[in-house]
């Protein structure tokens, strides 16, 4: 279990990737790809925005005792009722995290700058935060209609304009 975000853009990985802030990744989305390209149908490529393994840095900063860093994690997988095997991959995934330190401002930082200047290079984009065991592991019909945000309220809001679970498009 961990946070993962997905962008689905009308630039190609190339393109996105060329724009990404030095530590953030993108790599094709692995599964629910159709799914997700379904929310937003101009987007040429779905992908994952990684921090290491997963996207858990760029929403909740990490704590260098791993016991209490991974408290959060565990506690959710707990209510989620996941079996044991689940739970160890997924901390061992977290485990992999970033693989230097923030950037200077943070991670929603560097995160908000990358969605306005893409936002200004490809126009509306979809971003989709997802909790899951696995990358896109929940299927569409749970995520709900888009809610548009302009770059002006990312850029104001640059810790809140994304929320778990519903997607976002932003231009």
């Amino acid at each position: 279990m961990c946070y993962f975000l997905y962008i689905a853009s009308p630039l190609t990985l190339s393109e996105v990737r060329s724009m990404l802030p030095a530590g953030l990744t993108a790599d094709l989305a692995p599964t629910s790809r159709a799914a997700i390209h379904r929310l937003h149908p101009p987007a040429r490529t779905v992908a994952q925005l990684l921090v290491g393994a997963c996207s858990c840095d760029l929403f909740r900063a990490r704590q260098t005792n791993s016991i209490e860093d991974e408290r959060e994690l565990r506690s959710r997988y707990s209510r989620m009722k996941l079996p044991r095997s689940e739970v160890i991959e997924a901390l061992e995934r977290h485990r992999r995290g970033p693989p230097r330190p923030p950037p200077a401002g943070g991670w929603s930082e560097a995160l908000a700058g990358f969605v306005i200047e893409h936002a200004r290079n490809a126009g509306q984009t979809l971003y989709l935060l997802d909790f899951a065991p696995q990358p896109a592991g929940v299927g569409a019909g749970e995520w709900g209609e888009p809610e548009a945000r302009s770059v002006s309220e990312v850029r104001l809001q640059r810790d809140r304009w994304l929320v778990e679970g519903k997607p976002v498009i932003v231009g």
